[in-house]
């Protein structure tokens, strides 16, 4: 019998365009070599260049979707991704509670990528006060630590500096917070991990032009991965950004709207060869 991969389970909303939400959760946990289970939250419509409308299930759909995969398959990590409504966070929260020693990594979603807002004030509370406190890893851009760090205060926090913000979410009982910075200006992407001693990693990245969709579930999902596999906090960091820049490196463009990370782009790399190899041997013959 083939050896089973690392599972990971996902909690997210659909995505019909398959750049972003399960849809990217599972293409990216596939291309590092884990087998994705899936927990739907909500449905959305949408194509790569917005969210017309998100349908949140019924928590009791979501409930019964995770615990009956639970009860039958061991999982090595949890994604959390869109959760749609904050009856979703609370049976979500409950879910997490029972497995404590499983890595919990969250992507606090709050918009889409040109502004659409997913996430009301009632839901980041909600994360905020019950999934945070279990979480492993919180990778939120720097527009949503802002925003979920200070979500209980009405004071101006648009350009607040993100080492407060991360100590505030740290404060709220997450082990680790990685900020992206995509939405800084710097001449790079400069991401930062940040610990209960405070700043553990700065990582640089090559700022690359164009707009993309599913670039935060790719890193989330990405880093789920390399902990299912076994890699620490840091160590996953640091592969998940890479395999995150690479997939961005290669996105393509199959709308009118943003671009969509490639997450086999290794693949495609291969396959090129493959094909380069093949024209230079019957070139020969």
């Amino acid at each position: 019998m083939t050896k089973t991969p690392p599972c990971v389970m996902t909690f997210a909303a659909t995505d019909p365009s398959g750049g972003a939400g399960l849809q990217a959760d599972a293409l990216t946990l596939s291309s590092i070599g884990c087998h994705p289970l899936s927990i739907v939250t909500g449905v959305t419509v949408q194509d790569t260049v917005g969210v017309e409308s998100v349908m949140a299930l019924d928590a009791d759909w979501v409930n019964e979707q995770a615990r009956s995969i639970l009860e039958d398959v061991q999982v090595a990590a949890f994604k959390l991704g869109l959760l749609g409504s904050v009856e979703n966070i609370a049976v979500v929260a409950e879910i997490m509670a029972d497995y404590p020693d499983v890595p919990l990594i969250i992507d606090p979603v709050l918009t889409f990528g040109r502004g659409d807002d997913l996430s009301n004030d009632e839901m980041q509370a909600a994360m905020c006060e019950l999934l945070f406190p279990q979480a492993t890893l919180i990778t939120p851009n720097s527009i949503e630590a802002r925003r979920l760090a200070f979500y209980d205060e009405h004071e101006e926090i648009k350009h607040t500096a993100l080492a407060p913000a991360a100590q505030r979410l740290l404060s709220m009982g997450a082990q680790y917070v990685l900020i992206s910075g995509t939405h800084e200006r710097s001449a790079d992407v400069v991401n930062v991990l940040y610990g209960a001693e405070g700043l553990v990693k700065a990582y640089h990245w090559e700022r690359l032009s164009g707009s993309f969709h599913g670039a935060g579930c790719t890193l989330s999902s990405a880093i789920a991965a390399c902990m299912a596999h076994g890699l620490n906090v840091e160590e996953a960091s640091q592969e998940a950004q890479e395999f995150t820049w690479q997939t961005l490196n290669k996105a393509f463009r199959p709308g009118m709207g943003q671009l969509i990370p490639d997450r086999f782009f290794w693949a495609r790399e291969e396959a090129d060869m493959s094909v380069d190899v093949e024209k230079s041997s019957s070139i020969q013959h």
